[in-house]
């Protein structure tokens, strides 16, 4: 239990003296009192188990207290709730759960995205307290949402939150002409009067240009705004630029290669620091922060040719039996017959669970479906700032965009295109565009053959196909 203090550094141990040894002793952390049955840790710790319980509840309303899911007046009977739960065993231990969970619904806070089936993606609206991205390439409508965003944390509940918002672009000014044409044509703005409708006048704005930047504006700047102007909205717009600006080494030579791998460290770390300030911004303060990220195109590995021969397998070194890169067979995840004059399976072959090419497919939102599970590469996005990022969101929803094509008729634009039928031609509405749920806490994300949910850009805003 030396990762109490961490965790809870108010937290008071005196009382615990008894229990903490032997819990450090059998290395149980945090982590596993509150995941793992109270009885078995008693008896992996040789603990009387009404006293770890005790433990465990107060160590939970105080993880309760700390993130803001509990109430100043809750916190004010921590002493009284212990001794009840002592009393009342195993069936107090239950009504302090049902109470912890009745506590936590009644603080949930979102932002709707301006239309029922949107936020039906992303379970009921953008929530306060946590990170939430959207990630698309370029055009897929993510500023369009961002924008609407702006607007709709202005409403009452509970489409909003009546609070003001604050959007740090790192690419472009803010769009204020795009802002007055929504509150002059959405539905919800103008059902509303004059006097109560979103405003300009609540959104703040700043911009950045380079991380040094932006990461005093976060750390110093932020903090004082959301306090003093009840923002209840943060807009990073976008969350990779200014990483993505920074000058990279390209040269192969040994140092270069050590310098590169030290610059990606430091900027995992960069990263993390970034990922724990945002949502220690977002509890204290109970606002949502909303970020746009960017992609880059995902490449397949390319096999290496490799002979058959014993000899030259040899000076490969590579048993005959059975290779040993990311496309080695196993009897779990069989391959395709070998369709290379090398004796190699193609590139279609499905990878294995540990490569990332087959891990991305929780949580990138692209190469997800099984029929494209054996495709990899084709066509899939990849989110930037990696894996080091998508750790410190709680939120990923993809933005996904298609071009549209119709038969017949029309110049013959197959062929540039890459298509099979040249006979087509570019629809009326050129683009198709989708959104989907990549993962969240609190919402079952889109799984399968499904895109999502089709939308289009208009004058309101965006709105469901």
């Amino acid at each position: 239990m030396t990762d109490l203090l961490t965790i809870l550094p108010s937290f008071p141990n005196a009382q615990y003296s008894h229990l903490l040894p032997s819990l450090e002793k059998n290395l149980i952390t945090t982590t596993d009192l509150l995941t793992l049955d109270s009885l078995e840790v008693a008896r992996r710790a040789q603990l009387p188990l009404l006293d770890l319980k005790r433990l465990i509840s107060h160590v939970l309303l105080s993880l309760q207290s700390e993130l803001g899911v509990q109430s100043a007046q809750h916190g004010e009977g921590l002493g009284k709730k212990f001794e009840d739960v002592r009393q009342r065993g195993e069936k107090g231990w239950g009504r302090l759960r049902t109470d912890g969970t009745s506590l936590l619904k009644k603080t949930w806070e979102t932002i709707s995205l301006g239309n029922e089936k949107l936020d039906d993606i992303v379970g009921g609206g953008i929530p306060t307290g946590y990170i939430t991205e959207f990630v698309g390439e370029s055009g897929a409508a993510k500023t369009q949402i961002l924008l609407f965003l702006l607007l709709a944390v202005q409403l009452p509940p509970s489409q909003g939150l009546s609070r003001s918002a604050l959007y740090i672009s790192t690419e472009h000014a803010l769009p204020t002409p795009r802002l007055t044409q929504l509150i002059n044509s959405h539905p919800l703005f103008t059902s509303l009067p004059p006097s109560t409708r979103p405003t300009l006048s609540n959104i703040l704005s700043i911009s950045t240009s380079d991380l040094e930047t932006q990461d005093h504006i976060l750390q110093y700047q932020v903090p004082v705004a959301l306090a003093r102007h009840n923002i209840g909205l943060v807009v990073i717009d976008s969350i990779a630029a200014n990483y993505r600006a920074e000058k990279t080494v390209s040269s192969s030579t040994s140092s270069a290669e050590k310098q590169r791998l030290e610059s990606l460290s430091r900027r995992n770390t960069q990263l993390v620091r970034l990922g724990s300030l945002l949502r220690n911004l977002a509890r204290e303060h109970n606002c949502a922060i909303v970020v746009a990220n960017q992609v880059s195109d995902r490449f397949a590995p390319t096999p290496q040719p490799i002979a058959t021969g014993p000899s030259s397998s040899a000076r490969a070194g590579l048993g005959t039996q059975r290779s040993s890169g990311p496309y080695s067979s196993s009897p779990a995840f069989p391959t395709q017959p070998p369709s290379e004059p090398w004796g190699l399976p193609s590139v279609a072959t499905v990878p294995t669970v540990q490569s990332l090419n087959h891990q991305m497919r929780w949580f990138t939102g692209w190469g997800d479906s099984p029929s494209k599970s054996a495709e990899v590469g084709k066509g899939d996005k990849t989110p930037a700032l990696g894996l080091a990022w998508a750790n410190q969101i709680a939120c990923r929803v993809a933005v996904i965009k298609e071009a549209n094509f119709v038969r017949g008729g029309g110049p013959k634009l197959g062929s540039a295109m890459g298509r099979e039928d040249d006979e087509v031609d570019w629809a009326p509405r050129r683009w198709r565009r989708y959104m989907k749920l990549v993962f969240a806490p609190w919402a079952e994300p889109t799984r399968g053959e499904e895109k999502g949910v089709e939308f289009e850009v208009c004058a309101e805003g965006v709105r469901a196909v």
